[in-house]
């Protein structure tokens, strides 16, 4: 053989498949560049969130007062409680997801299937714990008012407490009706009318003279803007509207920016534990079927176990972002 059929023959032997790159397989290196990719993505949200953030820094909704809802607590002031034991439910089973992973490199069926199925129950509380928090968050607590510029007004009482707008909103009379299709113009409608208007809550401010109006601005101690007496009458009578809780147009507590990365980075994080629910089902019925028995290794668990692990991962960071900073 000579010089060239020897070089090819080491060429060959280098790029022509004989080889693993970083001695992992094919799936799993699929994988990790999936999770790279991923990655990037959810780091350019949350790039624009953090710039967004910086941009409007004094009008950002403060995270302990949006997030202090509690399960069968109603009323109860928890900030951030229920978000804290969702996050340790999701790093939990990111452990017993370790352990899958872990009893399939010792070829236990039985231990894999079980912390499987933790793994499932983990994810499945975390995705309907984030559907009850965004059910909070768009229907709202108390109410605020809008003004013509965007600015939210919120009200609280002499002990620096929210009040809703039902608690001091005047009964007026009004002969007011939602507007339907069948009314004449077939193709106009609109959504249904609060039950309040803002001339009950106006009516309602002027009477009780213990409140006081607080602003989304935010002051050098960090908190909300609070105004007088008088200066509240005067700022009411620029409010245009009434907000309820939280959408992708109005947002009752702050910035409307907040409530589009909200949506939209959770929603999409959200989505993700989701599929990784989905695909955890898929894999635990596979492994009682001894379907990775007859293989003879769980590769398909570690590969999966990979995808669980950045998901839980990128929480932490949304976590930080929203809720901590």
């Amino acid at each position: 053989m000579d010089l060239t059929t020897k070089e090819y023959s080491e060429d060959e032997s280098l790029w022509g498949g004989a080889k693993q790159p970083f001695k992992v397989t094919y799936g799993k290196m699929m994988m990790w560049f999936f999770i790279v990719s991923d990655a990037l993505t959810f780091s350019g949200f949350l790039v624009a969130y953090s710039f967004s953030r910086f941009k409007n820094i004094d009008s950002w909704p403060i995270a302990d007062e949006v997030f202090n809802h509690f399960p069968f607590l109603h009323g109860v002031d928890a900030p951030m409680y229920y978000v804290a034991l969702m996050t340790f439910i999701l790093i939990f089973s990111s452990v017993t997801m370790v352990l899958a992973v872990d009893a399939g490199h010792h070829m236990k069926q039985s231990k894999v299937a079980f912390y499987m199925l933790l793994t499932i129950i983990g994810g499945a509380i975390f995705v309907g714990s984030q559907a009850w928090e965004w059910k909070n968050f768009i229907k709202g607590e108390y109410g605020a008012l809008e003004t013509k510029g965007g600015q939210i007004l919120q009200f609280i009482n002499t002990d620096d407490k929210r009040v809703s707008l039902e608690d001091f909103a005047s009964k007026l009379s009004t002969d007011r009706t939602t507007h339907k299709n069948s009314n004449g113009l077939w193709f106009r409608s609109e959504p249904t009318l609060s039950e309040i208007t803002l001339s009950e809550v106006k009516d309602g401010f002027e009477k009780n003279k213990n409140l006081l109006i607080r602003t989304e601005k935010i002051n050098s101690l960090g908190m909300k803007t609070i105004l007088t007496r008088d200066e509240s009458l005067a700022k009411i009578e620029s409010a245009t509207g009434i907000v309820q809780g939280a959408n992708l147009i109005h947002n009752e507590y702050g910035n409307r920016l907040f409530a589009d990365f909200f949506f939209f980075i959770t929603g999409f994080h959200g989505f993700h534990v989701f599929s990784g629910v989905v695909i955890n089902i898929i894999i635990f019925f596979n492994v009682l079927m001894g379907t990775y028995e007859k293989r003879g290794h769980y590769e398909m668990v570690e590969k999966v176990g990979l995808y669980w692990h950045f998901v839980d991962l990128v929480w932490v960071f949304v976590f930080t972002f929203f809720y901590l900073v």
